[in-house]
Parts: C-alpha cells; structure tokens; sequence
C-alpha cells in the first residue's frame, strides 16, 4: 500500500450528499478480481452519457479537476453496500484523500485499509472549502497527515483527528499484510520452535 504523508494537488468539489457506492463504483463492475484497473469505472453513470461519451457537465470531466488528488464531497459520502470496490475505484483513478462532513461507517474503514484519507470536517468548514474551489479556475489543497492539517494558499487551515493505529498504518503504507509482516521474525521463529506434527 502506498503510504500517505503530505500532498499538494488539484481539490474536486462533487456538490452531491448522500454518494453511495453503487454510485461510486457501479454494480455491473464488479465481477473484476483484481483490486486495479476500477478508475475508469469511477461515478460511471455521472462521468459518462448513454452514447459513453464523457459527460461535460460532470464535476470530474471539467478542465479545472483533471488530476484531482482530493475530494471535497457532502455529508454521507460512502453511504450504501459495504462493497470495498468502491475505494478501490477511487485510488485507481487518483484521488488520495476525500474531504465531507461526514462518512459512511463501513466506507471509512475501507479507505484506511486501502490507501485513502477520509477527512471528516464541520459542515461549516466543508462548505468554506466549495465557495473557495468556486472562486479559483484551479483549486489545490495541501492535507498534511504528519500533522492532520487541510490548507491552500489563500488562507484556509484546519486541523482534523484520526485514530492513532490508523494514522500510523497510513504513514507507513500498512494494509492488513503489511501489518503481519512487521512481525515476520516473530512469525518465522514461533514455526520454528513448534513444527507441525507428522
């Protein structure tokens, strides 16, 4: 897993509440076994119309968002199916972090496992966020995990709490593998001092 430290990139607002996962990544999808390869099929119904031609009016498809590294979303992103596709979906295509109020349960566990900061921020720091997105042709924001800061260069700063045990698995790049590797010594000895039976 890629570990997440400090990025400084291109902020996408998506003015939508309520973004659940069958929007996210729909169900048709779904039947690839790999955990890559889901970016093209991010917002898949919103980024492109019947004929699969993109979608000009969609937030993802302007100009100003190509190669957004951060999200900024309304309450309840992530809502829905449990389907961890989902951030699969969302790390595929790029963005790093996703910026709401507030954040389906089994959504914000997924993306720690898989490389994505969900920042969870007031309503009132969310919606400062999308009013200053609206005024520049270009938005970038800094997210600083070191330090659990959002920033941008016209004066914006917010700190934000993450669990301990999540920070530190992020920072270093840890999945559920990588957790169990950090005691492969110990692993190795413990299977050395008890073979297995004949």
């Amino acid at each position: 897993m890629q570990p997440f430290t400090k990025i400084t990139g291109v902020a996408a607002p998506m003015d939508r509440a309520n973004v659940d996962t069958d929007q996210i990544i729909p169900k048709q999808f779904l039947k690839r076994i790999e955990r890559t390869g889901f970016g093209q099929f991010l917002f898949f119904d919103w980024r492109f119309n019947e004929d699969g031609s993109p979608n000009p009016s969609f937030e993802l498809n302007q100009d100003r968002n190509k190669g957004a590294q951060v999200l900024l979303a309304r309450r309840n992103f992530g809502s829905g199916s449990s389907r961890e596709h989902a951030v699969w979906a969302i790390a595929d295509f790029g963005i790093r972090s996703v910026i709401a109020p507030s954040f389906a349960d089994i959504f914000y566990g997924n993306c720690f496992k898989n490389g994505t900061l969900p920042i969870q921020l007031s309503e009132e720091q969310v919606e400062d966020l999308f009013q200053r997105a609206a005024a520049q042709p270009l938005y970038q924001l800094t997210v600083d995990l070191e330090n659990c800061t959002v920033s941008d260069s016209t004066g914006f700063y917010a700190t934000f709490s993450i669990e301990p045990f999540r920070r530190h698995c992020l920072l270093h790049g840890l999945d559920d593998i990588g957790l169990t590797l950090e005691n492969e010594a110990k692993i190795t000895e413990f299977e050395q001092n008890h073979p297995t039976l004949a």
